[in-house]
């Protein structure tokens, strides 16, 4: 199994980012839509996630989100509902269920470098095998018409388009600036297309592109990456924020426009 590390000049500069959430949180509190936490279980463990069902009369596709570095926090869960309020069911699991304190995931940690730490010790398969399970649950929903794609953001992102290397049930992986797996024969295992989302003013992430372009195109896989000018890290979270620039404003609109799109497509 492919092992994704992040190098360490990423690992710092992530360290300095440090999200408030308040807004989020206070948009989950107004929105109409049901949300819910379930544990999703495979083997001896427990996953804890969030779902959250759109209002809709037939049956609806599925998206499992992946949290950013600092963990299942409110805005991936904001997201969620965001994707519910288009029209498909979404579920977030806390990857880091059972690294904290007396068991617990996320809060249990209590943010900062305790979260950065532990998702980055997280092991390999462990992540594989928790997103595994929350395609198979929200699959097998009544509410779900079956289809599931995959999407993350930050580290989530590069978990996303390691997890399209080994699930194979998936309909597609969107990655929102996050790195891409090094290895040919890791990409030789992808069945499905990946759909890319960058800010502009993030080289640390854009410099991978063109390696990733590279070896989608000689394993003859599908590859799209899209960058939005301007934008920074981060900038679908950031646009929503209250002090968001323009930049990362457009940014958001125009990469949720096409998310919606292309999840409408499966």
């Amino acid at each position: 199994m492919m092992r994704y590390v992040l190098p360490a000049v990423v690992v710092l500069a992530l360290a300095t980012m440090a999200p408030a959430q308040d807004w989020a949180k206070a948009r989950l509190e107004k929105s109409p839509r049901h949300g819910e936490w379930v544990k999703v279980k495979h083997g001896d463990r427990e996953v804890p996630s969030f779902v959250v069902y759109p209002e809709v009369k037939d049956k609806a596709p599925a998206v499992v989100v992946i949290h950013e570095i600092f963990g299942l926090t409110e805005w991936p869960r904001l997201v969620c509902d965001q994707l519910a309020e288009a029209g498909f069911i979404a579920i977030a699991p806390d990857l880091l269920a059972g690294v904290g304190p007396k068991g617990g995931g996320t809060d249990a940690l209590g943010g900062g470098d305790a979260v950065r730490k532990a998702i980055l010790s997280l092991p390999p398969d462990q992540v594989t095998a928790d997103l595994t399970a929350c395609v198979d649950y929200v699959a097998k929903l009544p509410a779900c018409t079956g289809t599931v794609s995959v999407a993350g953001f930050c580290w989530g992102g590069g978990q996303a388009f390691r997890f399209a290397t080994n699930n194979k049930t998936v309909k597609a992986a969107f990655v929102f600036y996050g790195t891409g797996p090094e290895s040919e024969a890791d990409l030789n295992r992808i069945g499905i297309p990946v759909y890319g989302f960058y800010g502009g003013n993030d080289n640390r992430i854009n410099a991978t592109i063109p390696k990733s372009k590279e070896l989608m195109k000689s394993a003859g896989k599908m590859y799209d990456p899209v960058v939005y000018e301007g934008a920074g890290h981060g900038f679908l979270r950031a646009g929503e924020a209250p002090d968001a620039n323009d930049a990362n404003k457009k940014a958001k609109d125009e990469a949720w426009k096409r998310w919606k799109e292309l999840l409408k497509k499966l």
